[in-house]
């Protein structure tokens, strides 16, 4: 596999864990197992979400909060993931 190839699917594993992130946060805190799954997923993406999320924060609509740093975040590597898979 070269170097473009193990690139592009750590790109991958991170947009498949995004979008997980983004459906665990639609359930409250509860049991052990879901804990632990939005704390692996909080982990493993904040390093990437956060400086986003720093400089935009949160668009306000009505009552409730929409946070836009992972449709950036998503949007940023499904344009490099072709970009670094020919590499």
């Amino acid at each position: 596999m070269t170097i473009g190839g193990i690139l592009s699917l750590l790109i991958t594993a991170l947009i498949v864990l995004i979008f997980v992130r983004i459906v665990l946060s639609w359930f409250p805190p509860g049991g052990d197992l879901l804990n632990a799954a939005q704390r692996f997923t909080f982990t493993a993406t904040e390093w990437l979400l956060g400086p986003i999320r720093r400089v935009l924060p949160p668009v306000r609509l009505g009552g409730a909060q929409l946070d836009l740093s992972p449709m950036i975040v998503l949007f940023v590597l499904f344009f490099l993931q072709p970009i670094v898979g020919r590499l």
